[in-house]
């Protein structure tokens, strides 16, 4: 039966409970992720809890269970999570989304509010009563640590120095910054910018908005798809138009390389151009080499291996042309080392940091681009911090949230505590997400690879 045939006719409360069973039956993730997911965490009580006691599983707690995925990739299933966002979806479509939660998701719109009325955000980061009346309105928890808006983000910065419009020039590099580097830590953009130049390229940051990722999390289907339409368009507009893409958010790249051409490679369009026969599906196989595939009987897949998924309604092919072309920027400073075109001259940086790499990089399977180019910056004593599992708990926004800061706070106790051992100088992650958390747990400075590797550049490495 295919993904859109279980689909018709199902609830989310249908979905979840299928989500249970299976989860329940296979039982892997009691041992796997049992303390590292707040969502297999609750399944596993709520499965317990029916199967000791016969009390069933309410609406309710099923609704809450769904709240509790924040999608951070790490599920050895992938059809997990996009099960559970779909019973999102279904709720959103049903229920409406809240308020409280659709601020929470729009950081651009946040940065612009703040930063038309500064009071606001004063008002928030304040204990007095008005803030404590905001922060209870938006649903923030008291204790969270609310980040600040810089007065100029990263667009403005860009628009100011003409990135805003098309370059002329043989290197040419476009960048798509994200709203966290762009609204939240424009530094972190500014850093990306001055490395690509530094290196001769002509930089350009097209039109953009949101990736999507938080909207996809909270079950707003229209937004998520809307968004992942108007970037994919202007992206790949700009590609055919002779530009490199970058990026610097794992999360974006996680969206926009994996999530969005999940199930791509099933469609017709994709099994026409690669010359599948009529009674085959090929699958791409790189471990085999490129333009290598798996050809499979469709008798036995026809019903399995379908684009019907979440995003099936975008084309295909450009779906996977972006996921093709759209580059981590560690990779893109990994490809310029390989061709001996990185500059290695480096300034001395003092130790030591300690480097984690958050669940959309470690999800994207491309390793630690940044660490090794880290590791040759003179002086910088670095070493990455934490496991597969470990996860700081943040959780995009989720940790803000009045129900969830709690739980962001106990899943990230075993990280804390490690790098708490290991006393660094400063803290550096690619995810800026896990700066908010590290920022509101430990009192380290948190760096992304980008600054630590363009103030070596510079000679100067600033704490903050």
């Amino acid at each position: 039966m295919s993904l859109s045939d279980r689909q018709e006719g199902r609830t989310p409360e249908k979905i979840l409970c299928e989500v249970i069973h299976l989860c329940a039956d296979c039982d892997a993730c009691r041992d796997m992720m049992g303390e590292d997911c707040a969502f297999f965490i609750e399944l596993y009580r709520l499965n317990d809890q029916k199967r000791e006691s016969g009390i069933p599983i309410s609406e309710k707690q099923l609704r809450y269970l769904a709240e509790l995925c924040t999608f951070c990739g790490l599920c050895p299933c992938p059809q997990v999570p996009m099960d559970v966002m779909e019973a999102k979806s279904l709720y959103v479509d049903k229920e409406g989304m809240a308020l409280a939660t659709r601020l929470l998701s729009d950081v651009p719109f946040m940065a612009r509010l703040c930063g038309t009325f500064p009071r606001l955000s004063q008002a928030l980061q304040s204990n007095r009563f008005t803030g404590a009346v905001l922060r209870k309105a938006v649903r923030i928890h008291s204790d969270r640590n609310l980040p600040v808006f810089p007065k100029d983000d990263f667009f403005r910065w860009a628009a100011k120095h003409g990135l805003d419009r098309p370059q002329d020039g043989n290197n040419r590099v476009a960048y798509f910054a994200g709203c966290t580097a762009g609204y939240l830590f424009p530094a972190i953009a500014r850093s990306v910018v001055e490395i690509l130049q530094h290196h001769g390229a002509t930089v350009y940051v097209p039109p953009q908005q949101c990736c999507g990722m938080p909207y996809l999390v909270e079950g707003d289907r229209k937004r998520t798809l809307g968004l992942a339409r108007a970037n994919m368009d202007g992206l790949l507009g700009t590609l055919r138009d002779g530009y490199e893409l970058v990026y610097s958010c794992p999360t974006c790249g996680y969206f926009l390389k994996n999530l969005l051409k999940d199930r791509a490679y099933y469609s017709g369009m994709y099994q026409q151009s690669v010359d599948a026969r009529d009674g085959e599906i090929k699958v791409p196989a790189p471990e085999k080499g490129k333009n290598q595939f798996w050809t499979l009987r469709k008798s036995a897949y026809r019903n399995i291996l379908k684009d019907d998924g979440y995003f099936s309604s975008i084309n295909p092919m450009e779906r996977i042309e972006l996921s093709d072309h759209l580059q981590d920027f560690g990779l893109f400073l990994r490809r310029l080392q390989a061709n001996g075109q990185l500059d290695t001259d480096y300034s001395r940086v003092s130790g030591p940091m300690v480097y984690f790499a958050p669940c959309h990089l470690r999800e994207q399977k491309i390793g630690r681009p940044y660490l090794d180019l880290l590791k040759m910056i003179p002086g910088l004593d670095i070493q990455e911090i934490g496991n597969d599992y470990d996860c700081c708990g943040m959780g995009g926004v989720f940790g803000f949230k009045e129900h969830f800061h709690q739980k962001s706070l106990d899943l990230g106790r075993a990280l804390m505590e490690k790098i708490r051992a290991q006393n660094p100088r400063a803290i550096v992650t690619d995810c800026m997400s896990c700066r908010l958390q590290f920022n509101h747990c430990l009192p380290y400075p948190v760096f992304h690879p980008v600054e630590v590797l363009a103030r070596a550049y510079k000679g100067t490495v600033e704490e903050g």
